[in-house]
């Protein structure tokens, strides 16, 4: 069981509300927002329910350890920092990074962070948000997603 980075791409203007209520359950609330889902039956479920708004691939530890480094976020606004990473039982970044790529941690497990990424809009633009990976839009299932991650940093 692997790890997926799923971002969100278009706003709800006519969305259903089924639709809604899913994105919600995966934290995508906005555009350019990313959540990190294990890769199993459920959240391929919902994958392919919002497949419409959203994009998705799997992520290793170093995709992850960049979202941590450049976008974690502590509640109250405060940046991920490798002193606050210090004080918990993983050390480092990487090291947490690689635990939630291992399925031995999970986000839940730091207290204090947000269990969601806030993106730039991505550098390039996204090459069209109502056209398919496949068509060369930026809908859909993909098979690496660290290209968009790093634009998106």
């Amino acid at each position: 069981m692997g790890l997926l980075a799923t971002v969100r791409v278009r706003g709800r203007v006519g969305m259903r509300e089924d639709v809604e209520a899913t994105l919600r359950m995966m934290r995508l609330t906005r555009v350019n927002y990313c959540s990190l889902l294990p890769d199993n039956e459920t959240s391929q479920g919902m994958l392919q329910k919002a497949k419409d708004f959203i994009t998705w691939g799997p992520v290793d530890g170093e995709d992850v350890a960049l979202l941590l480094r450049s976008r974690g976020e502590l509640v109250g606004g405060k940046k991920l920092t490798d002193d606050y990473m210090k004080g918990t039982r993983f050390g480092s970044t990487e090291a947490f990074a690689q635990a939630l790529t291992a399925s031995e941690a999970k986000l839940d497990d730091l207290p204090g962070l947000r269990l969601f990424f806030r993106l730039h809009p991505p550098r390039k633009g996204h090459g069209g948000i109502k056209r398919s990976v496949k068509e060369g839009g930026a809908l859909g299932a993909r098979e690496s997603i660290k290209d968009l991650l790093y634009r998106m940093r």
